[in-house]
């Protein structure tokens, strides 16, 4: 370059006749600088650059992904997945920040230093952001104010056992004193919302049959328990979020409540949107979950609520373990672990389930924009000047067959193997650095 020919106005540029931004989909040219976002120029229009990155016309350039609901399970649980693999997993998904959530690490992030222990464990491990959720438990309910100063994204809480006894699950009295006590930090509280009374009173878990499953976590479990969780929102005006919706009966409580005034969003998954009771086989328990995924015409329901806005966001709630924990019991599913690993395939398994009034916009909206903003992070999951140049290159029409062997989760069993998806993520960036070998470039975040 000559000493007096212009510097350039970028680092990169991304250059696509498909840009999926918040405003909509444009062509355009989008200039990186220090990692940031700092100008979306008309297509034809392409900055000075030190490099350009043509995007062919046969893919589109989206936000890189946020998942708000990922299991790392390290320290403690390192063998069912970790943050080395995890993050290589994400990124090969198109995510480029996830948020850890409380359990199923050993010690559970219900403490201060339980999150040291977990932040030095993920350190120079990770190839993408990650930030983490603390937990409410009742033992640590009078220290919530304490994680929240330490930098916690929120606080998760179950209604019933979770499945590990280092979290406990509160009780109603603890529940409320949860709330009422995000509400004063004006923190976020998200719950596993089943009522307990209701799973107890069902049938218990057991056998190869997935009917039987499904009739252990009736619907109810999860309106009866949506509706506390409204209650309680309602009573002391605080901020609540419903992980994992499965039962589409709650749209219409959601809805009022919010009509209301009340502070409550939710979520789903990218398995309750593609995978359907009907097509479940007696004794695959790779399929098992909690809540449990529904029928076909729940399904469509939970669609409908994205559509209506009662649903903000989809997030993997990727829950893995080992081959022999998922396989416990040859088939039984009163004894399998419950969790579906989908890291890696949410947002192809989503693409291909899509009814066709959804476009690329409302897929970044409902996996990108809607994740980061429940959490807080304004420079996440959007393209958009001043946003970090987090992407993801996504082919919208090839195809690929889902080999669980071949996926980057640390354990190779998947609800999807087996199964032709439709789109397919050629690559992803991190603050305008393309992500490969799953060399550790990722920041720990903090609220």
């Amino acid at each position: 370059m000559s000493i007096n020919a212009p510097k350039p106005h970028a680092d990169i540029v991304f250059r696509a006749r498909r840009v999926i931004t918040p405003a909509g989909e444009v062509a355009a040219s989008v200039a990186v600088r220090a990692g940031r976002i700092v100008d979306i120029a008309p297509y034809e229009a392409v900055p000075t650059a030190r490099e350009v990155v043509e995007i062919p016309d046969d893919a589109a350039l989206l936000p890189g992904l946020v998942d708000s609901h990922v299991h790392v399970n390290e320290p403690g649980r390192t063998e069912w997945e970790g943050f080395a693999t995890a993050t290589r997993a994400a990124a090969a998904g198109g995510v480029t920040t996830l948020i850890d959530m409380p359990l199923n690490s050993i010690p559970a992030t219900v403490s201060v230093a339980a999150l040291r222990e977990k932040q030095d464990a993920a350190a120079a491990q990770c190839c993408i952001d990650v930030g983490f959720w603390g937990g409410a438990v009742g033992s640590n309910l009078a220290d919530m104010g304490e994680l929240a100063d330490a930098g916690v994204f929120g606080f998760k809480a179950f209604l019933l056992p979770s499945g590990v006894e280092e979290f406990c699950h509160l009780n109603p009295a603890q529940l409320e004193a949860a709330v009422r006590a995000v509400a004063e930090l004006d923190a976020l509280l998200i719950v596993h919302a089943e009522d307990p009374d209701v799973i107890d009173a069902a049938p218990a878990p057991h056998g190869p049959v997935y009917a039987d499953f499904l009739a252990s976590r009736p619907a109810e479990a999860e309106t009866r328990a949506i509706a506390t969780v409204i209650d309680l929102a309602e009573r002391y005006d605080a901020r609540v979020h419903v992980l994992h919706l499965a039962a589409a009966g709650a749209l219409p409580m959601l809805s009022a409540a919010r009509s209301r005034g009340v502070r409550i969003t939710a979520e789903t998954c990218p398995h309750y949107l593609s995978l359907c009771a009907e097509e479940i086989p007696d004794g695959a328990t790779e399929f098992k979950c909690c809540p449990p995924i529904r029928d076909r015409a729940n399904q469509r329901n939970l669609w409908n609520g994205l559509r209506d806005n009662v649903i903000d966001c989809i997030v993997s709630d990727h829950s893995p373990s080992t081959v022999a924990l998922k396989r416990a019991g040859d088939g039984d599913f009163g004894q399998a672990w419950g969790g579906i690993a989908g890291l890696q395939v949410g947002l192809p398994a989503v693409w291909t389930a899509s009814p066709d009034w959804v476009d690329l916009v409302d897929l970044a909206r409902w996996m990108a924009t809607a994740p980061a903003d429940l959490v807080g992070l304004e420079r996440k999951g959007r393209i958009a000047i001043g946003a970090d140049a987090d992407f993801c290159v996504f082919a919208p029409h090839e195809e690929f067959v889902v080999d669980a062997a071949e996926l980057r989760h640390r354990n190779p069993i998947s609800a999807y193997h087996g199964r032709t998806l439709r789109s397919v993520v050629r690559s992803t960036w991190l603050r305008g650095e393309q992500i490969t070998g799953g060399r550790p470039r990722g920041r720990l975040l903090q609220k």
